[in-house]
């Protein structure tokens, strides 16, 4: 029989129940197991390998979104964030998106761009010339730098030069294109673009400045579609409504930027749960929402003939399966078993999928009962445990303060001594 990621009640199963499921679904050893539930898995030893100044480390929630079908595939998908509300959005999402097939997604080549500043240039636009006339010495010299990288078919590709107005006078820019495969690539790319620095500054008779990867990874897009059934949703009203809401998205930057926040809640999600760089996905991201000068969705939804909504999503997503704390840290590894993927390109298709499906919950939620019904619900547990809340009373407090609309540090507080009262009773 073959495996689901279908799961009913999973939200309703104890920590233990719930890894019982994904130990079977990934094939998890007991140790495995009992390094996720250590929470955290992280021995101040090797932190203090992986960055600087180490004093400890600070666990992160991690859960798993269930019910994600992707071009065809199962997927149980992990997720480290601290924000509630997130992961059970994801999961009811892609439950509805599986009636009409799940999520389908593809990815481009995992191109890189590394970027070689020259100024003080004579000519700018008769260096560009020269530059791209030395192209095949550039990539031969840059590939030499990564002979496996190259045996993987991977390596520098191709390249690019532009000349630009600044307020320091014209640069010369060249643009190294870097296939990474597995990897995220800063690594490679920026030893490439450090090595072929010198034979560009000696074509240019420029001066050479900076040689860095570039985070707007624009040759390296991930891209997701889902046709959610009108019926399935709640109905053409909810339809409209989220049609609606994306052309709010579209024509104001302070909506977009909440639109694009929640899309980012769940890419960001599976990037931290893998040990990927976080950091980079948001730059990437909201730099190509603004490529065009105005800054728009990320995704697009839109009503077809027979009165679906079709959503789809398209940003750079740089991921990688080796290098950095993919490689390194032992939860990050373990997360990418449970995913199951085989390369950085179907990591970024599960990501975008996640993203799409994040912000078709998120405005399904808006339209119809709004966002803080779901939200609140979390978050008043959350307010019950600060307020000294253990065992039951946190449920029967954050119930009663999500009925009476008070969700707040003082109700808590006095719901909890009435309850602590009547228990001495």
């Amino acid at each position: 029989m073959s495996k689901t990621s279908e799961i009913s009640g999973f939200y309703k199963l104890s920590p233990e129940d719930r890894m019982k499921i994904v130990k079977e679904f990934a094939g998890l050893s007991d140790d495995e197991v009992n390094l996720v539930q250590s929470m955290g898995g992280l021995k101040l030893e090797l932190a203090n390998r992986m960055v600087e100044n180490v004093i400890g480390a600070i666990p992160v929630p991690l859960g798993v979104a269930v019910n994600f079908l992707i071009n065809g595939k199962d997927y149980l998908i992990p997720m480290a964030i601290e924000e509630p509300s997130v992961i059970a959005a994801a999961s009811n999402a892609a439950k509805m998106a599986r009636v009409k097939g799940g999520f389908s997604a593809h990815c481009t080549n995992p191109i890189m761009i590394g970027q070689i500043q020259v100024i003080d240039v004579k000519d700018p636009y008769g260096a560009k010339m020269s530059i791209i006339s030395a192209k095949d010495e550039i990539i031969a010299k840059a590939n030499d730098q990564d002979p496996i990288l190259v045996s993987l078919g991977g390596g520098a590709k191709d390249l690019d030069v532009k000349v630009i107005d600044t307020i320091k006078g014209p640069m010369v820019i060249t643009e190294l294109f870097v296939d990474c495969r597995d990897a995220m690539g800063a690594n490679a790319v920026n030893t490439m673009a450090e090595a072929i620095a010198p034979v560009v500054e000696r074509i240019t008779k420029g001066r050479v400045l900076l040689r860095i990867i570039s985070n707007l990874a624009t040759k390296r897009l991930a891209r997701a579609k889902v046709v959610m059934d009108k019926e399935a949703i709640g109905g053409e009203e909810i339809v409209d409504g989220i049609v609606n809401a994306f052309a709010f998205a579209s024509a104001d930057p302070y909506r977009c930027a909440t639109h694009n926040k929640g899309i980012m809640n769940g890419i960001i999600a599976v990037a931290l749960a893998t040990g990927n760089d976080t950091r980079a996905l948001e730059a990437g991201a909201h730099a190509y929402a603004a490529r065009t000068g105005h800054y728009s969705p990320l995704t697009t939804w839109e009503k077809n003939e027979e009165g679906d909504l079709v959503g789809t999503i398209e940003l750079p997503i740089a991921v990688g399966l080796v290098g950095g704390a993919t490689a390194v840290h032992p939860i990050a590894k373990i997360s990418v078993k449970i995913l199951g993927v085989k390369s950085a390109l179907e990591l970024a298709e599960v990501m975008a999928s996640v993203g799409l499906a994040q912000n078709f919950a998120a405005l399904r939620a808006l339209v119809s009962e709004g966002i803080q019904r779901g939200h609140m619900k979390l978050h008043a547990r959350n307010i019950a445990i600060m307020a000294g809340a253990k065992g039951d009373l946190i449920d029967k407090i954050a119930s009663k303060m999500v009925e009476e609309r008070k969700v707040r540090m003082d109700r808590a507080k006095e719901l909890l001594k009435e309850m602590e009262s009547e228990v001495q009773l």
